[in-house]
């Protein structure tokens, strides 16, 4: 009489299938896609997920269940592989409850399979900051109330603080500053939006730069060369006046802006232009500093920058005098 050893049922599979919500509904990896279709059963806690609907019209059969980490490996048993879609955060309780279980030494424990079926591409948190802010606009009493002209000054502000962070070396601050930059970005353009006569959109205002970046860099995206830096400068100088249509090297120059940096920038238009301008003469020393920025600006010097680095030591030194005076 021949008898036979009875072999353990196979402990199946779980896969916890997650998506981004960055990423359109439906655009699934062929992987996810063939781990849905060949599953024994797919599972997904919340009836309002996203992917729901596409994964219906697939012909994927999704049941409504939050099972918790044992119910879900009994349902293995036999060699099923179970599908869990959970969010792009992942499930943290179901995932405790499997690792409890897996270091318990209970036997017959499931394949677990952590599988991602879209992925962010870079940039994809604009996206965050998109959706953010338009319920800020919508939701928040204050946010709710700001003009173009009202947040003005908060971009100065924050351009100046952006500087003082690169130029104190401070990457910390320098991630904070760029995300407060961004911000009034994304607040502008979420105004912009509600204007009743010519609205325009964040994806309005990012079409718009993606054009000019690719139609201001020739030498990239088209046949053009260019082998130095001023090489580049020049074509940005040229493709700008082709655009803007502008009769004069100044012209967009923000005559607003802190002198020093006024007198840079007009030294420099001049310089990479080729023309021959003679500095003016007057009295005072408005004409001295003039004649320091142009100077400055061509030996490749910020005369700005370098002015405020003057001014910290003079902050320090002013520091240092006052904590070793007498009180």
């Amino acid at each position: 009489m021949t008898t036979t050893t009875p072999t353990a049922d196979p402990a199946g599979r779980i896969v916890l299938l997650t998506t981004s919500h960055r990423v359109a509904p439906g655009l699934l990896s062929w992987p996810a896609w063939r781990t849905l279709r060949e599953a024994g059963r797919v599972l997904c806690a919340d009836p309002g997920h996203p992917q729901l609907p596409y994964l219906r019209d697939a012909g994927v059969n999704v049941g409504i269940a939050d099972p918790d980490a044992r119910t879900l490996v009994e349902l293995c048993a036999g060699g099923t592989t179970v599908v869990v879609l959970v969010s792009g955060e992942g499930d943290r309780a179901l995932t405790d409850g499997l690792a409890r279980l897996a270091g318990s030494g209970r036997g017959g424990m499931p394949d677990l399979e952590l599988l991602p079926g879209s992925y962010d591409l870079p940039g994809a948190r604009l996206l965050d900051v998109v959706q953010i802010m338009d319920r800020i606009r919508d939701e928040c009493p204050w946010s709710a109330v700001p003009t173009h002209k009202d947040l003005a000054r908060y971009a100065i502000e924050e351009a100046y603080e952006l500087v003082e962070a690169i130029e104190r070396d401070d990457r910390d601050e320098l991630r904070e500053e760029l995300g407060d930059v961004l911000l009034q970005v994304v607040f502008h353009a979420r105004i912009a939006q509600e204007d009743p006569d010519e609205p325009f959109s964040v994806d309005d205002v990012a079409a718009a730069i993606v054009e000019k970046l690719i139609h201001r860099h020739p030498h990239v995206f088209g046949d053009e060369e260019a082998a130095t830096p001023e090489d580049v400068r020049r074509i940005w100088l040229r493709t700008k006046a082709e655009e803007k249509q502008r009769d004069s090297v100044t012209d967009g120059i923000p005559l607003g802006q802190p002198g020093l940096a006024l007198a840079a920038k007009l030294a420099s238009r001049v310089r990479t232009a080729g023309l021959d301008v003679p500095l003016p003469r007057g009295e005072g020393v408005g004409y001295e500093l003039l004649a320091l920025a142009v100077a400055a600006e061509g030996a490749g010097a910020d005369p700005e920058a370098a002015l405020r680095a003057a001014a910290r030591a003079y902050h320090a030194a002013i520091r240092a005098t006052e904590q070793a005076a007498p009180r």
